[in-house]
């Protein structure tokens, strides 16, 4: 019985020429091995290497090369500008007695809710986690009620990596500058900033910076065929004259000053040409995602009629589709047995196996949450698969 991966919102197997982009890379004939802050020939040739891979990366974005800092992965980028971002404030407001306010999702990847409780429980900032409905979808009215002069920061996922659901980025982007240019003689400038998570968006969304109006951005190599070892953090304006954002890793100066180092040039220049690969198919890929979850979801259904959707098909991304299967508990494991990979929520939290904080924010009760699973598609799974694990599933639970 081979095994049929739906969990693409854990992680992608890399795709076949980014493989073949990175393997020169470990091959010592070949020059590209070098250390990029050296200053002889090997270490040019890196740099290089690594500079033309930062502008194929922030092209997919319509950003600027300088804008794109490389980190180790998406929750190292989340937390550079969690924390750097309160860093540079109490480094220019010292003494000033005012304790500085985040605005963020109830749903986000635990890389950013727990990195603000964190910061929340030492006492650095106060927080606001806005609430969302029954469709996952944040509410705008409790953002505008709480937005005030102490905001640094908004932070709402692009797409929610457990249930798909779609967060309205360029809404919440006008009601920021609107906010901004009623309290201009209020604030200190820039804030409050806009960070969104586009992990789970990147792959299939286009995330143009130019119209979806955000300051800064979480991207993330290993969700869309990339490999393992690098994400990047998107800051508006570049980090040669940015001044909000401290390094928490310092020692070399790399990455502008922001992220000290060696860059992992060869998992870089993957991530490169992973998202250039992923641009440029986003569109397509997105309708057949979608035709794959929709199928996937009515053939369970005519074996198992009672199933439902967690979450709004009409808001929610292609790839992503959270399933509550009534009367059946610990689904992860019974599908594991029949060679269907999936997952209950985030990569992170299964390991503790805690119940989903998404699922339980959308008002689920924690039967429903304990008998619910995700399942999420890719590029390399076809209607074959798609038939083949419902036809599994359906018997499994049917005995």
């Amino acid at each position: 019985m081979n095994n049929i991966y739906l969990d693409y919102a854990a992680t992608t197997p890399v795709d076949p020429e980014v493989a073949d982009k990175i393997k020169p890379f470990f091959d010592y004939k070949i020059d590209d091995f070098g250390n990029p802050s050296s200053l002889h020939y090997f270490g040019q040739r890196a740099k290089g290497i690594l500079d033309f891979a930062r502008e194929k990366l922030a092209s997919t974005i319509t950003a600027n090369y300088r804008e794109m800092i490389f980190t180790s992965s998406a929750t190292e980028a989340n937390n550079l500008i969690l924390r750097g971002i309160l860093k540079s404030f109490f480094k220019k407001q010292k003494g000033c007695g005012k304790i500085p306010k985040f605005i963020i999702s109830s749903i986000e990847h635990p890389s950013v809710l727990e990195t603000v409780k964190t910061l929340e429980n030492d006492g650095a900032v106060e927080v606001t986690y806005l609430p969302v409905n029954l469709a996952g979808i944040v509410d705008l009215s409790v953002l505008e009620k709480e937005l005030d002069n102490r905001t640094l920061l908004v932070s709402v996922m692009w797409v929610n990596n457990e249930t798909g659901a779609i967060q309205p980025i360029g809404k919440i982007s006008s009601i920021l500058e609107i906010f901004k240019k009623e309290n201009s003689g209020k604030l200190s400038a820039p804030y409050p900033l806009f960070h969104t998570d586009a992990v789970q968006a990147f792959n299939l969304f286009d995330l143009n910076i130019l119209k979806s109006g955000v300051d800064l951005m979480t991207l993330s190599s290993h969700k869309i065929y990339g490999p393992k070892g690098a994400g990047a953090s998107y800051i508006k304006g570049g980090a040669a004259t940015v001044n909000f954002i401290d390094p928490i890793i310092t020692g070399g100066g790399q990455e502008y000053d922001l992220r000290s180092g060696t860059e992992n040039v060869p998992a870089v220049v993957g991530f490169a040409y992973a998202a250039e690969k992923s641009h440029n198919s986003h569109k397509k890929e997105f309708k057949r995602l979608g035709k794959l979850s929709k199928s996937f979801f009515d053939g369970l259904k005519k074996g198992i009629p009672d199933i439902e959707l967690n979450g709004s098909w009409e808001s929610k991304a292609p790839h992503i589709t959270n399933i509550y299967f009534p009367r059946h508990e610990n689904l992860r494991i019974a599908l594991d047995l029949i060679g269907i990979s999936a997952s209950a929520g985030s990569a992170c939290a299964q390991r503790y196996e805690k119940p989903s904080h998404v699922l339980g924010q959308m008002g689920l009760g924690i039967d429903r949450i304990k008998q619910s699973i995700r399942f999420s598609f890719g590029r390399f799974i076809s209607e074959k698969d798609i038939d083949e694990a419902c036809r599994r599933i359906i018997i499994s639970l049917n005995k």
